[in-house]
């Protein structure tokens, strides 16, 4: 994790959550796609005022819905018990895990990881427009909008990547599981959700680039999958790269005057506390 990442401003409250938030269980998805220089990314800028990482530049995704445990969600794929093991969960959070990050990719993205039956993908989603407002306005559920649609939720096209855990000093906190999945063919992602400042198709180098410019505010987990697609090059070999995926905890730590995140095997990791304890002239936010 490279020390030029910095916390943004009131990332860290003034006072430290006693007891800590516990996390809440969330799914996040990198689309990707080869482009003319190599693979592509889908990011998403999120809205200045939204109450977590306003601003920042991150994948699509979000919390998990108590629906989106229904057993009754057609699918076909891995099983939620081979989820669980990739992730460490019971098979029937993993499930809900893989509906959510299908969902929230819907929601946020236009993109629909299924199909008509196993051996197809939806390759036009303008039909679907309803049925996605209506997801994100939670007036239908996933397993029921693909009932409706007679449509399968393809968990093969997806492939877990990591697990990152929001920080003890955050008031809002996430267990976040990162998926990988490539943009099925016809379909387009598009900006149409009221998250999204902006968004962009960008090359892992180009978006790190940015960030090193100061046009983009990367998190830790963002800035590190971005660097590790760096490494793949395409689609396929993102899509077939062997991951042993671990619980990232990062710790806060205090530099020079400024916040930074560590993770597990940095040098720093083990002298870092799980919280802050400021001295009587010092503030927990970045200066």
């Amino acid at each position: 994790m490279p020390k030029e990442i910095e916390l943004p401003e009131g990332f860290v409250p003034p006072e430290i959550p006693d007891p800590p938030a516990t996390p809440r269980d969330s799914a996040t998805v990198m689309l990707v796609r080869d482009g003319a220089r190599g693979l592509e990314v889908f990011l998403i800028r999120r809205v200045a005022g939204m109450a977590f990482a306003g601003g920042m530049t991150a994948f699509p995704g979000g919390s998990v819905d108590l629906r989106d445990a229904d057993a009754s969600v057609a699918w076909h794929g891995p099983e939620a018990g081979w989820w669980g093991e990739r992730f460490g969960v019971a098979p029937g959070m993993a499930r809900a895990l893989v509906c959510a990050a299908v969902r929230e990719t819907f929601e946020e993205s236009g993109v629909l990881l299924a199909g008509p039956d196993a051996e197809s993908v939806v390759s036009d989603t303008l039909p679907y427009a309803g049925a996605r407002q209506a997801l994100v306005d939670r007036e239908v559920s996933l397993a029921g909008f693909l009932a409706d649609a007679g449509l399968v939720l393809r968990a093969d096209l997806l492939r877990p990547w990591a697990n990152w855990v929001t920080p003890v000093a955050e008031r809002r906190r996430f267990d976040t599981r990162f998926f990988l999945a490539a943009v099925p063919s016809g379909q387009r992602a598009d900006g149409a959700t009221s998250e999204a400042a902006d968004v962009a198709w960008c090359g892992p180098t180009e978006a790190l680039d940015d960030w090193k410019q100061g046009r983009r505010g990367l998190l830790p987990p963002t800035w590190t999958t971005l660097a590790e697609l760096e490494d793949c090059g395409s689609v396929a070999a993102a899509m077939t790269a062997e991951r042993a995926i671990s619980k990232q905890m990062p710790r806060v730590i205090r530099e020079g005057g400024v916040l930074r995140l560590v993770v597990n095997g940095d040098p720093d990791y083990d002298r870092a506390a799980d919280h802050l304890d400021p001295g009587p002239d010092d503030r927990l936010e970045p200066r």
